[in-house]
Order: C-alpha cells, then sequence, then structure tokens
C-alpha cells in the first residue's frame, strides 16, 4: 500500500442549513485535525491529517438535502479517547446519538451519530 494515497479522495454531505452545519462541522472535525481549507457559493470544504477533503452544503440540483439510506461515513481518530471526545462534541453541537462509544469487535472502537440534517457518522480507532 502507498503511503501517499487515500482510497478515498472527498465526501459531501447535502445540509439544508450550511450555517448550521458549519458551525457543527467545525467543532466536530477539529479534534480530529480537521480545518476549513476553501469553500464556493454552496459547499464548505474541510482537510484533515489523512489529505481527504470533507465537504458540507446545499445539493447541486438546488433541491433539499436528504439523507442517504444505509450511506454512513467513517471519521478515523488516533485513540479511543479522541472517539469519546469527538462523540460528545457532536452531541454537545446538536447532533444525535446513534451509539455510544464501545467496542464493536476486537479490533474496532466506534461511536455513531447523526448531524442536524441527519447524516450517520462514526468516529472510530482501529486496533
Amino acid at each position: 500500500m502507498n503511503g501517499d494515497t487515500t482510497m478515498i479522495g472527498y465526501v459531501t454531505l447535502g445540509s439544508n442549513n450550511p450555517e448550521r452545519a458549519k458551525t457543527f462541522y467545525d467543532t466536530v472535525l477539529a479534534p480530529l485535525g480537521g480545518k476549513r481549507v476553501f469553500a464556493n457559493d454552496r459547499l464548505q470544504f474541510y482537510s484533515g491529517p489523512n489529505g481527504a477533503l470533507f465537504a458540507v452544503g446545499t445539493p447541486w440540483d438546488g433541491k433539499p438535502a436528504s439523507v442517504g439510506n444505509g450511506s454512513m461515513f467513517g471519521l478515523p481518530a488516533p485513540s479511543r479517547d479522541l472517539v469519546d471526545q469527538v462523540h460528545a462534541a457532536a452531541l454537545a453541537a446538536g447532533g444525535t446519538d446513534e451509539g455510544a462509544p464501545g467496542a464493536r469487535t476486537d479490533a474496532f472502537y466506534g461511536a455513531y451519530f447523526r448531524d442536524p440534517d441527519g447524516n450517520k457518522l462514526c468516529v472510530f480507532k482501529m486496533g
């Protein structure tokens, strides 16, 4: 595996309230090293330590944002403690709990939440 590449280049999540979404993701992504990197008239992009981009904003087609049934995005964390912190920060920032932090397998520790628009995310630590 080449350490210079990632399998995912970017992810975009739809929002019906972009300002609320930016405030939420500023709070949730900061502990993971995520920060705003650029924006356009519809999207705010964030970048983190692995180089992948995360964007949140209004859909291109102008229709309301909706949640994908079965869609979930994973945010890697360097420690179990940080998984706990990010999950707590997400709930404090207006997210809803979809699964408290805990070991799901011997090699996977994760916590699940939805953002204020209903998009499902998991913050996790492998190993």
